[in-house]
């Protein structure tokens, strides 16, 4: 049997112990490539991989959201959501304001600033987009996006 592409990638001379094994090493694989590249193209803006979500997600909201809420549809879980919250403040990024029903909710807005910046940055995304998945097909990006929301809701369950 030959060597699979990710096996001759990882210099890997045994086959890989199982098919979920392998599959699971492949997404590991390439999300570390895409991560590092995005993450390039974010620090030339200030930005982290996550403040770049957190504002993305503010912006896809259209109005203040609480923090935790945010927190809950990050891409990449974080820790933390109230200190990466308080740089993009310090940033003048986003504001935050509490709650007056409940002094413990902290709703977070995305601030002009941050919206104008977000704009600076959709050209080069999509240029970043295109660079990393752009030799693929519309019909194996479909298969893509199906197979990685069926293993998303595989993992969610967990």
């Amino acid at each position: 049997m030959s060597a699979t592409v990710l096996q001759r990638r990882l210099g890997k001379k045994a086959p890989f112990a199982s098919p979920e094994q392998e599959a699971a090493l492949g997404l590991l694989y390439v999300a570390d490539r895409i991560e590092n590249r995005f993450g390039r193209l974010f620090r030339e803006f200030g930005l982290t991989n996550s403040q770049y979500n957190v504002l993305r997600i503010l912006r896809g909201e259209g109005g203040p959201m609480p923090a935790l809420e945010i927190g809950r549809r990050m891409i990449q879980q974080v820790p933390a959501i109230t200190g990466l919250v308080d740089r993009l403040d310090k940033q003048g990024l986003v504001t935050r304001e509490r709650s007056e029903e409940d002094r413990r909710v902290v709703y977070v807005a995305i601030t002009a600033k941050g919206l104008g910046l977000l704009d600076e940055l959709d050209g080069p995304l999509a240029e970043v987009h295109q660079e990393l998945l752009g030799g693929m097909s519309r019909k194996d990006l479909a298969t893509l996006t199906a197979v990685l929301g069926r293993a998303a809701a595989a993992v969610a369950a967990e």
